[in-house]
């Protein structure tokens, strides 16, 4: 998949992670917005290649996040310390889950910011589709 001109003009190197062979390139969460926001992009896992869900970026400060089989969960979201964090609705502990986006060989990647799990996943697909989901916040 080919980034958009937002991705790549971001891009800044970074170390390699585990277990891969190249360097990747980090990118802003502001940047990753830009190319995000009236979008619906789908996440994959990158090992296993499954779908783990999919997200509508409603605004720079609101998702809409569905597991395959799942219903809509809306998350705030919030940019701290160079991750994209997402606090969502049913989240029992209210703690955020955060990434760090980065590109690797041109593909659009996050990586969960926790060193304890270091799963990743790719964007597969960008789109302006909607998820369709009722009760769609607007801020």
């Amino acid at each position: 998949m080919i980034i958009g001109k937002h991705l790549r003009g971001a891009a800044l190197s970074v170390a390699l992670l585990p277990g891969w062979a190249m360097a990747q390139s980090m990118i802003t969460p502001d940047a990753f917005l830009d190319a995000a926001v009236g979008k619906t992009l789908m996440f994959y896992e990158i090992r296993s290649g499954e779908l783990v869900g999919t997200e509508q970026f409603l605004n720079r400060h609101v998702s809409v996040w569905r597991e395959e089989g799942r219903g809509c969960v809306y998350g705030q979201i919030t940019t701290p310390n160079g991750q994209i964090c997402f606090l969502y609705d049913n989240d029992p502990d209210g703690i955020p889950v955060c990434w760090w986006p980065f590109l690797h060989q041109d593909r659009l990647m996050v990586r969960l910011a926790s060193f304890a799990d270091g799963e990743i996943q790719e964007v597969r697909s960008i789109t302006e589709s909607s998820l369709n989901c009722p009760n769609a916040p607007t801020s």
